[in-house]
This record gives structure tokens, C-alpha cells and sequence, in this order.
């Protein structure tokens, strides 16, 4: 039986001033769980409903009911087991070859597909501005089915960034050069702007290449694309070269 109080606790987990709080996230469904055993993420425990499904005698494994499962999981239907993990410590990094900067994404389903994406074209760093969402976020955790584990996330002033880093800046605009005839520089940062504004203007200010992804429907009507989605074709086509 979990005590009323640690139930308390880890639901407000879904909220970054008590993750911060407790220096803690959840993880949830044995998929997942599984991925933080390669990863560099402590993990303080792990509560679920089939222990023996896990293997894992390295930590604490608490058998849990279906109905304390449901008061903790942050989704409608919960799965399996919820491991309780520390944030991860932070530290010193330096730009690589390929990066996705982020300028104010809010969602946390675009963030989490976003990690997914990198994660999958071997991009292993992310810049984000202090105002995009937090990547321990239990929605942006589920949807990147692990990937958080091996892409590393950073948060910073994006304007001093910018305007510090070797690589070079390319930013999405409808005017910009089509991606399917830009030629990609060795080293580069692909800067994806907040879902309904687009880039802020001191960002865009400090963007040296523009691209574009040109539009093949008849009717030309369709406004713009979901940010994940531009990201996963423009990253299709720089990886294509």
C-alpha cells in the first residue's frame, strides 16, 4: 500500500515547479522503463502492477494495485508500471555537427515527437530557449518512447547562443531557399520556431541561411505545417544529401 502521501506527491509531478521541487519525473509503461537501464538516468524506484515482468533487481520494485496505478498515471488508459527517476544532472556541452534549436514550443506532443525525430536521424543534442517546455513534461516523456534517454536537451538564452555558435543559423521561411535544392553545411543549426508565432524577432534576427519546404498541392491553400512534421521532412531531405 503507497501512502496517501506519496501518492500526493508523485501526481504533482506533472507540474515543473515540483518536479524541480523533488528533483524528480515520472516514467511510465514498461517500453520505456526498460530503455533507462542504457541510459544515464538514476532511477529511485519503480512501482507496477507485474513486478516479474521487469527483471530488475538493481532497484527498489514495488508491487502495486491497478486502482493505486491509476492515481498515479498521467494517461487515460495506464499501463504497467511507473518508475520514479531523478532529473538529470546538469552539464557542460558544446555544439555538434547537427543540432535542432527550438525558439518557444509549447506543446508538449511537438517537443516529445521532435526528440523522436532526432533521436532517430542520430542528432544528439537539442538547444531550446528557457521558455519552451519542459522535456520532463510526462506528456513530451511518453511521446518520445524513450528517445529522451539518448538525446541530450538543453535549455539557454538563445539570443547569446546564437549569436555565439560556429554553425550556422538556418531558420523555415516561405520565402526561403527549397530544401530540396539547399546544399548543407558541415555544421548546422536547424532553429524551429513557437507552433503559432513562428520565431521571435531577435531570434530571426541572428538566422544566416532561410529554407523553405515548397508546397505541391493544386490548391496551394494549405497555411503552414505542424512544426514536428516540418521538422521530420526537412531532416529527411538534409539527411537525403
Amino acid at each position: 500500500m503507497l501512502t496517501a502521501h506519496t501518492i500526493k506527491v508523485l501526481q504533482s509531478l506533472d507540474k515543473k515547479k515540483f518536479r524541480q521541487k523533488y528533483n524528480l519525473f515520472l516514467v511510465e509503461g514498461n517500453k520505456i522503463i526498460c530503455e533507462l537501464s542504457n541510459s544515464n538516468f538514476k532511477v529511485k524506484e519503480i512501482l507496477s502492477t507485474d513486478p516479474q515482468k521487469l527483471d530488475r533487481s538493481d532497484i527498489p520494485v514495488t508491487h502495486i494495485s491497478e486502482n493505486e496505478l491509476k492515481k498515479l498515471s498521467f494517461l487515460k488508459t495506464p499501463k504497467d508500471s511507473v518508475a520514479v527517476c531523478y532529473l538529470a544532472e546538469e552539464e557542460k556541452w558544446e555544439d555538434k555537427n547537427i543540432q535542432l534549436v527550438l525558439d518557444g514550443i509549447q506543446d508538449p506532443g511537438n517537443l516529445g515527437t521532435i526528440i523522436r525525430l532526432a533521436d532517430w536521424f542520430g542528432i544528439e543534442q537539442i538547444i531550446c530557449s528557457e521558455d519552451t517546455v519542459d522535456v520532463y513534461n510526462p506528456k513530451v516523456i511518453q511521446a518520445t518512447m524513450g528517445s529522451f534517454t539518448r538525446v541530450n536537451v538543453v535549455y539557454t538564452d538563445l539570443v547569446e547562443y546564437l549569436s555565439k555558435t560556429e554553425n550556422v543559423n538556418i531558420g523555415t521561411d516561405m520565402e526561403g531557399e527549397n530544401i530540396y535544392t539547399f546544399q548543407k553545411p558541415e555544421k548546422l543549426n536547424l532553429i524551429l520556431g513557437n507552433e503559432g508565432n513562428g520565431m521571435r524577432p531577435e531570434t530571426e534576427k541572428l538566422v544566416q541561411k532561410s529554407i523553405s519546404i515548397p508546397r505541391f498541392g493544386k490548391s496551394q491553400s494549405t497555411e503552414s505545417l505542424n512544426v514536428s512534421m516540418a521538422a521530420g521532412i526537412i531532416l529527411g531531405q538534409l539527411f537525403s544529401k
